[in-house]
C-alpha cells in the first residue's frame, strides 16, 4: 500500500477544498465575493492545520492532537455555519470549554510510554564554593507534557531537581542510583498521576507530601482523603550528610515512598 506523507495529505485537502469551493461558486450555491470567500475559507484553514496536528499525534510526532482535534471542531462548526445548518460565530469558541475534559479523559486511556519532555531544574553544585552556593545558579525548564517518567537505571546519578507533570506517573527508584554525600532536593508536582518511590535502607531521607483528593503513603504512615497532607523524616535525617529531601504536591493521584 501506498505511503502517503502529512504534507501531502494536507496539501491534497487544499485542492479538494478549493475544488469544491469553485464548485459550489458556479453553481451560484456560494459568493465568490472576496468577503465571502475568506469567510469561507479561514475555517477551512483550521480544520486542515488540525488534521495535521491530529495525523502526526496519531504517528507519535507530537502530542499536540489534543490541540489538533480542537481546531477540526472548532473549524467544522464555523463552516457547518457557513451553510447555514447550524449557528456558529467565532466569538462563541467558549462555549467549547468542556471539550478540555474530553482530551483529558482520553489521554488517560492512551498506551502509556515515556514522555520526550520533562521539566528538571538542574543545579550548579560547584565543590570549590561549598555546599551553601546560592540557588541563582539553578536553571529552570518547564515544560506541560502527558506521560509517565521513570528513574531506574542501574547507577543513575541524583541531582537536585524540579520536575513537573500535567498528567502522568513517576517511578523512582533510589536503590539503583548513585546518591551523592549532601542534602538532595527534589521536588515532583502535577495535575493527576501516582508517584511511587523506592528508598535504600541506609539513606536518610524527609517526605513533604501534599495531595488534593487521594492517598499518601509513606512507609507504615498513611493519610487519605481530601486535601491530605503527610510529613515524615528518618530519625538520623538531622544528622546524616548523604540525605533526600522530596517535597511532593499533586492535585489527584496517589503518593508512595516504600524502603527496602
Amino acid at each position: 500500500m501506498r505511503n502517503f506523507s502529512v504534507s501531502k495529505i494536507v496539501v491534497a485537502f487544499v485542492f479538494i477544498a478549493i475544488g469544491v469551493f469553485l464548485i459550489l461558486a458556479n453553481l451560484d450555491v456560494i459568493s465568490l465575493e472576496m468577503n465571502d470567500a475568506f469567510i469561507f475559507i479561514y475555517p477551512l484553514l483550521f480544520v486542515l492545520i488540525g488534521l495535521k496536528l491530529v495525523f502526526d499525534g496519531i504517528r507519535g510526532d507530537g502530542d499536540g492532537w489534543p490541540v489538533g482535534a480542537f481546531l477540526v471542531v472548532f473549524g467544522g462548526l464555523l463552516i457547518l455555519d457557513r451553510f447555514d445548518i447550524i449557528s456558529f460565530q467565532f466569538g462563541d469558541i467558549w462555549s467549547l470549554w468542556p471539550i478540555i475534559l474530553v482530551f483529558i479523559g482520553i489521554s488517560m486511556f492512551k498506551p502509556k510510554r515515556k514522555s520526550k519532555h520533562v521539566e528538571i531544574t538542574t543545579e550548579t553544585d560547584n565543590e570549590d564554593e561549598g555546599e551553601d552556593q546560592p540557588k541563582k545558579n539553578r536553571k529552570k525548564k518547564r515544560n506541560f507534557t502527558v506521560g509517565d517518567h521513570s528513574f531506574n537505571e542501574q547507577n543513575w546519578k541524583v541531582e537536585p531537581m524540579d520536575l513537573w507533570n500535567a498528567i502522568g506517573d513517576y517511578h523512582i527508584d533510589f536503590t539503583k542510583a548513585f546518591i551523592p554525600e549532601k542534602d538532595t532536593s527534589i521536588a515532583i508536582s502535577g495535575v493527576i498521576g501516582d508517584v511511587k518511590i523506592l528508598m535504600p535502607e541506609n539513606v536518610a531521607f524527609r517526605v513533604d507530601a501534599r495531595i488534593k483528593t487521594g492517598d499518601i503513603k509513606v512507609l507504615d504512615e498513611k493519610s487519605e482523603g481530601i486535601n491530605r497532607k503527610l510529613s515524615y523524616q528518618t530519625p538520623d535525617y538531622d544528622e546524616a550528610t548523604r540525605k533526600i529531601t522530596l517535597d511532593i504536591d499533586f492535585k489527584i493521584g496517589d503518593i508512595r515512598v516504600d524502603k527496602v
